[in-house]
């Protein structure tokens, strides 16, 4: 009789258990010449050696399915003992699968552009309306990366500019002020990632969050790095930001013109941005539109009463210019 100890690397390891070891209860019913006990992140395995490589081989097709679906079934970890496929999404255009095993993919035309531009490029600039994926598509394709090990960290940022306030107004500590401004990125991160495998991400700074400021004076190598509502940086911030890329980086700049947050006279540097860097070789500008938003149908209507206004007021404005000139 050998012992052999496997450990489960980049998965929640409660997720392979099952609810009350349900699955980890029907691997041991499978393979009932061997004596497998599972602890934390590791499964201690004790038999023949036959049986044992069998049972090594089929723990790691489980936790590879783990890895890529963030879920399982008992009918999957069937189908892996038996030597079948389990079914899964055929679309073959999944860029993830989300904590509920439910594919994350474009859901639009311009939001498969974002793919193919992040495929194509090495920095992309995503910019759209309130609802159009920007965000989480970018997201779900760093944590991709991330899982395929072709980036080795994730680097998350935002401009701490939101409806007027300003971080000395708020209370608490510095990390206290900052976290409102990322909870958009956190929430997707714990949409893709479970969360003790992500708070072990952060713990080791594999996944960073930080405000723009932070950003100062660092070269970024080996990652995907995400600059959310760059609609809120001035063009000072937005070059410093940009010009942090290092080696095998990618980043990815969203943002939405239309809810620009800066006071009245200043320069958006995500517009002055997109504007100078148009046409360069290796950077992709993608913009996404109302007919990308994939938040409730409101959304879509909401978006367009605003802009239906602001084309009304702009209208108005150039009348009344005119009608001051003469």
């Amino acid at each position: 009789m050998i012992e052999k100890h496997i450990v489960l690397e980049d998965i929640d390891p409660v997720m392979f258990y099952g609810v009350n070891n349900c699955h980890l209860q029907m691997v041991r019913s499978l393979f009932p010449k061997l004596r497998i006990v599972g602890r934390d992140n590791v499964i201690r395995i004790q038999g023949g050696e036959e049986d044992m490589a069998k049972a090594e081989e089929d723990i790691e097709n489980i936790r590879r399915h783990i890895l890529k679906y963030n879920t399982i079934q008992d009918e999957d970890i069937l189908d892996i003992v038996k030597g079948h496929t389990p079914k899964k999404d055929a679309s073959g255009d999944v860029v993830i699968y989300n904590m509920s095993g439910k594919p994350i993919k474009a859901r639009s035309e311009n939001q498969q552009k974002l793919i193919t531009a992040f495929d194509n490029n090495d920095m992309i600039f995503a910019v759209g309306p309130a609802g159009s994926g920007k965000t989480y598509l970018s997201i779900a394709l760093a944590v991709k990366a991330l899982k395929d090990k072709t980036a080795k960290r994730i680097i998350l940022s935002r401009p701490a500019v939101e409806a007027g306030e300003k971080l000395g107004f708020l209370p608490g500590d510095m990390r206290e002020k900052i976290d409102p401004y990322l909870q958009p990125l956190y929430d997707a991160l714990q949409d893709m990632i479970p969360a003790v495998k992500l708070q072990d991400m952060m713990d080791k700074d594999v996944i960073q969050i930080a405000p723009l400021a932070f950003m100062r004076g660092r070269t970024l190598n080996d990652a995907i790095v995400i600059l959310d509502e760059a609609q809120n940086t001035t063009t000072a911030q937005i070059r410093m930001f940009l010009t942090r890329m290092g080696w095998n980086t990618k980043m990815i700049i969203t943002g939405d013109l239309t809810q620009i947050d800066l006071p009245r006279q200043t320069q958006s540097g995500l517009k002055d941005a997109v504007h100078i860097l148009n046409g360069i070789e290796g950077i992709g500008i993608i913009n996404l539109t109302q007919k990308d938003i994939v938040r409730h149908k409101l959304v879509t209507r909401i978006v367009e009463a605003y802009e239906k206004r602001d084309k009304n007021i702009e209208i108005n404005h150039i009348d009344n210019e005119s009608f001051n000139k003469n």
